[in-house]
This record gives C-alpha cells, sequence and structure tokens, in this order.
C-alpha cells in the first residue's frame, strides 16, 4: 500500500492507498515545532486506531509547501516506516508538461493537483484548490500544465480583515440570507461569501475565453464545500484531488526505486 501525504500551511492530508482505492484518510494539524518521533507517534495511533498495521506501507510520497518540516517529516518515516519517503520535486517523473518560465518555482501539490486531474477528469481541465491559499491550475488537452494563479484563501482573507481592523469583529464563514447585509455580522458574511463566489466565476470565465474552448472545472481543499454551489461554475468536487496525484507520480516512479525500505 501507498502512503500519502499533501503538507500544507494548516493541515497535514494523508491517506492510504491500495492500488486506486484509498483505504483510509486522514487529516492532522501543520505543526512546525514538533519534532520527528511526535509526529511519529501521532502517525503509528492514526493507523493503530484504524486497525491497520504501518508494515503494510511499501512506498511513501509526499507533497509539502512547508519546507521547514520536511527534513522531520522525512525522518520520521525513515524512523518509523523505515523508509525514505519521495518528495515531489526536481528529478522525479510526474508526467506533467509544466509550461511555466521556470518550472522549479511551481508548488508541488499544484503538480499533483494537475497530475490527478488530467488522469480523472482529461483535459483542458481547471482545478482550484481552496485552502490557506486559492490557487487555479490550467491544464490542456495533451496534459500540460499551462499556469494560473494564486489569492489569499477565504479563511486567510477574513482573518486579515478582522485582524486589521479595529472594530470589525470575528466571524464564522457561512452563506447569509441575502446579499445585503442589515448587521456588521451580515456584512462581513456576504462580502467573503458572494464575494468569492463571484470571483471564482469570473475567473473562470476569464480563463476558459483564453483557453477559446469549454474547460471542466474541477474544485478540492478544505474551502471548496463554501463556495462551490453559489460560484455556479465547479462541475465535481474532489477532495481528495492532491492525494491521487501523489499515488499517481508514485507509482510513475516506483520500478525505478526513488522510495526504498
Amino acid at each position: 500500500m501507498i502512503l500519502t501525504l499533501d503538507i500544507g500551511n494548516t493541515n497535514i492530508k494523508t491517506a492510504l492507498f491500495d492500488g486506486n482505492e484509498m483505504i483510509k484518510y486522514w487529516r492532522v494539524s501543520t505543526n512546525k515545532i514538533y519534532s520527528s518521533d511526535e509526529y511519529g507517534i501521532l502517525f503509528m495511533n492514526l493507523f493503530r486506531h484504524e486497525n491497520v498495521d504501518p508494515k503494510v506501507v511499501e512506498g511513501i510520497c509526499i507533497s509539502s509547501v512547508v519546507p521547514t518540516i520536511n527534513f522531520t517529516i522525512e525522518h520520521m518515516c525513515q524512523n518509523y516506516f523505515g523508509m525514505t519517503p519521495m518528495f515531489i520535486g526536481p528529478g522525479v517523473k510526474t508526467g506533467v508538461n509544466i509550461r511555466y518560465e521556470n518550472p522549479r518555482e511551481l508548488g508541488s501539490d499544484r503538480i499533483a493537483n494537475a497530475a490527478a486531474a488530467f488522469a480523472e477528469y482529461g483535459g483542458p481541465c481547471i482545478f482550484i484548490d481552496f485552502g490557506t491559499a486559492t490557487t487555479f491550475g490550467v491544464v490542456d488537452e495533451t496534459g500540460a500544465f499551462l499556469g494560473g494563479l494564486i489569492f489569499p484563501g477565504i479563511k486567510l482573507a477574513s482573518e486579515a480583515l478582522t485582524n486589521g481592523t479595529a472594530k470589525l469583529p470575528r466571524f464564522a464563514l457561512e452563506k447569509p440570507d441575502t446579499v445585503i447585509g442589515r448587521t456588521t455580522l451580515t456584512n462581513l458574511q456576504s462580502g467573503m461569501y458572494y464575494g468569492y463566489a463571484g470571483m471564482v466565476r469570473n475567473i473562470v470565465h476569464q480563463i476558459k475565453q483564453e483557453l477559446g474552448r469549454e474547460a471542466k472545472v474541477i474544485a478540492t481543499g478544505g474551502m471548496a464545500l463554501i463556495i462551490a454551489d453559489e460560484s455556479k461554475v465547479i462541475d465535481k468536487l474532489d477532495g481528495l484531488l492532491t492525494l491521487k496525484g501523489l499515488r499517481l507520480i508514485y507509482e510513475r516512479n516506483n520500478q525505478e526505486g526513488t522510495c526504498v525500505k
């Protein structure tokens, strides 16, 4: 079985795959001060809770946008799973033709999303990852990653708004009943909810115009559910998109012995 880890700024999403089938899925907080032993004990407890023997793990594939904990996670994998993980980066065969001016700049999570989006849904397609940052990626009909855009995630933006103002209160990210809010709370909720939905809708429209054709739109990430319905442009919600991409990339490299026990 293959263990995949998507290390984000807020959470680490991890899934255990048996071939194409996801067996288990966990989500834990990203903690930059944890030691390799603390992460190791955490993962061992997750496996134990699900009555899964860690020895079933035959390979580990990781995407990380938090470089400061990569060394810690690598040593955790070596000490607790007995193998060196494969981090998505230079030298790894991804199967994705990256059209960036400097392909090394592209985040490993976006590479995994591109690989999974094309494999699962074909091209051209647009994938949107609603995480700490909201990222768009565009894949053409050949599976090449054309580029995209990045802006603050809805949760990050809401926190910046309340932290940067003296009188605006913290608020729950919920859909208000009307666009026109009649309290400060509903004004804030309306601005975030309808504002982000409108922004997503407009960006998707402009991307399709630049492509000159229709494209399937796939959304993933923790905040995707909040925006998906209202934006009216998302064709498919796939919360496992990044992890599916990691499994796929691991398989493309498996015979080359990238992950070794």
